[in-house]
C-alpha cells in the first residue's frame, strides 16, 4: 500500500509528536510455530533461510532471531498470556507490578505523551476467551480492539462537538467521582487490618490506573483527530483483516496516535479463510502428521509474510533523518515454543528495527546460569525506550 497520509507531513502536525521518538509493537499468535521449519542451525549473519522465514527475505538486514530465550514456565495454552510479562496471572497477586506486560509497563511510563497510551489489537473469539497479551499493573486483562472498522473509527473519526462536549462533562464528572473514592479509602485505610491494608492497595493501584487514563482521555477531549487516509474499512474475518490491521497500527504510529501497540493473533483465525478445512487447534496437535504440519506452515507462513510486509511499510515511512522502522522496536513471537506438545519453552523470536535489525540469528543458553530468560531482553528494550529500569517480569538482568 502506498504511503498515503503524506510522506511525514501528518507527524508534523500531531500534538507530541517528535521524529525520532522510540517506539514498540509486539506480535503474538496463540499456537506457536513449527521450530523444525522456523528455527536455522547456523548462528551469525550466515544463518539458512528456513522455510518460515522465507517471507523475511527483503527485511533480513533489519531482524534479528533468537532462539533458546523464554520464561521457563509450563501451562501450556494457560501460560501463553504470559508472553510479554513473563509471570502467570495466578501467581501475580503479591508482586509489585503482578504480570503487567512489557508493552503496558511502557505505556505506564510514556504513554501520557500521545493520544492513546497504547494501542492493544486482538479478538474475543476463539481458544479459551479473547485477547489475552496485554496486562495491568493491577491485574486487569487489557480488552482488545477487535477489527479494522473499529480500529479506524478509533484513529480517525472525531466526534462531533456536542458529544465532545458531553464527554469533557463526563470526564470532570468522573474526576470528581474518584477524588470522593479516594479520599474515603484513604480514610478507611487507617482503621484496617494488615491483610486488608493489602487489599485496599491492590484497590488503589486500579484507581490510579483509571485516573491516568482519565487524565489522557480530558487531554485530548477537544483535540481533532488526524484526518483520515482512506475510507472506513469493514470487518470481514480475522485471516483477511490482518494487512488492514497491520496497516493502521502503522499510521498510528506515522501519526503518533500512540507510541505502543500489541497485536494478537488468536483462535479466530481460521483455516478455513485460507481454504484448509480444518480447525486451527486441532491441527497445532498434529501428531507429526505431516499434511497437518503442511497446513500449518500455510497458515504460520502467511501470518510472518504478513508481518514482512509491515515492517517493510515501517521502511518506507519516513520519520525526520530516518525510518519508521528505525524508530521502532518490533517484536514477533508466541507464547507457545510447540503446540503439539504443549511447551511454553524455546519461543520463536523476531525483533526488528529500533537500533535491533542486524541480519543475524543468536541462540542463548538454556540451561543453569547460561540461561537467558526473554523478561532480559525487554530490560533492554524498556531502557532504549528511556524508561529508567533494570528488572522486569522474571528478567535477571539486561540483556547483552
Amino acid at each position: 500500500m502506498a504511503d498515503s497520509v503524506g510522506g511525514n507531513s501528518v507527524v508534523q502536525k500531531a500534538r507530541g509528536a517528535g521524529s525520532g521518538a522510540r517506539r514498540f509493537v509486539a506480535v503474538g499468535n496463540l499456537l506457536g510455530f513449527q521450530q523444525k521449519h522456523f528455527f536455522p542451525e547456523t548462528p551469525g549473519r550466515e544463518y539458512e533461510q528456513t522455510t518460515l522465514l522465507k517471507p523475511l527475505a527483503a527485511n533480513r538486514d533489519q531482524i534479528k532471531v533468537y532462539r533458546g530465550l523464554d520464561h521457563g514456565l509450563r501451562g501450556g495454552h494457560f501460560a501463553v498470556h504470559t508472553f510479554l510479562s513473563g509471570v502467570l496471572h495466578h501467581e501475580s497477586k503479591n508482586r509489585r507490578d503482578g504480570n503487567v506486560t512489557i508493552d503496558q509497563f511502557l505505556a505506564d511510563e510514556i504513554g501520557n505523551q500521545t493520544r492513546f497510551a497504547s494501542l492493544t489489537v486482538g479478538s474475543e473469539g476463539g481458544i479459551h476467551g479473547g485477547c489475552q497479551m496485554s496486562w495491568t499493573k493491577s491485574g486487569v486483562r487489557v480488552p482488545p480492539i477487535t477489527g479494522p472498522a473499529e480500529l479506524f473509527e478509533r484513529l480517525f473519526v472525531t466526534e462531533s462537538k456536542d458529544r465532545r462536549a458531553r464527554s469533557i462533562e463526563a470526564n470532570s464528572l468522573q474526576s470528581s467521582i474518584l477524588d470522593s473514592i479516594m479520599d474515603e479509602a484513604g480514610s478507611l485505610s487507617q482503621r484496617v487490618n494488615q491483610e486488608d491494608k493489602a487489599k485496599l492497595d491492590e484497590y488503589f493501584t486500579a484507581i490510579r490506573d483509571v485516573e491516568k487514563r482519565l487524565e489522557v482521555r480530558k487531554r485530548w477531549a477537544d483535540q481533532p483527530k488526524p484526518e483520515p487516509p482512506f475510507e472506513k474499512p469493514s470487518d470481514r474475518n480475522t485471516v483477511d483483516d490482518l494487512p488492514m490491521m497491520y496497516e493502521l497500527i502503522a499510521l498510528a504510529l506515522q501519526t503518533d496516535s500512540t507510541r505502543i501497540a500489541t497485536l494478537e493473533i488468536g483462535g479466530s483465525f481460521l483455516p478455513q479463510n485460507l481454504g484448509i478445512d480444518k480447525s486451527y487447534h486441532s491441527l497445532s496437535h498434529h501428531g507429526n502428521d505431516e499434511q497437518a504440519i503442511e497446513n500449518l506452515v500455510t497458515l504460520e507462513t502467511y501470518q510472518i509474510k504478513q508481518f514482512g510486509k509491515f515492517l517493510s511499510r515501517l521502511a518506507e515511512m519516513q520519520d525526520g533523518e530516518q525510518t519508521l522502522l528505525d524508530s521502532t522496536a518490533v517484536l514477533f513471537g508466541s507464547g507457545m515454543g510447540d503446540g503439539n506438545s504443549h511447551k511454553n519453552t524455546d519461543l520463536p523470536i523476531v525483533l526488528a528495527g529500533g537500533g535491533y535489525g542486524a541480519g543475524e540469528f543468536k541462540q542463548v543458553g538454556t540451561k543453569g546460569k547460561n540461561s537467558v530468560p526473554l523478561c532480559n531482553l525487554f530490560v533492554d528494550i524498556a531502557q532504549r525506550m528511556g524508561v529508567e529500569t533494570d528488572s522486569f517480569g522474571s528478567s535477571t538482568g539486561t540483556f547483552s
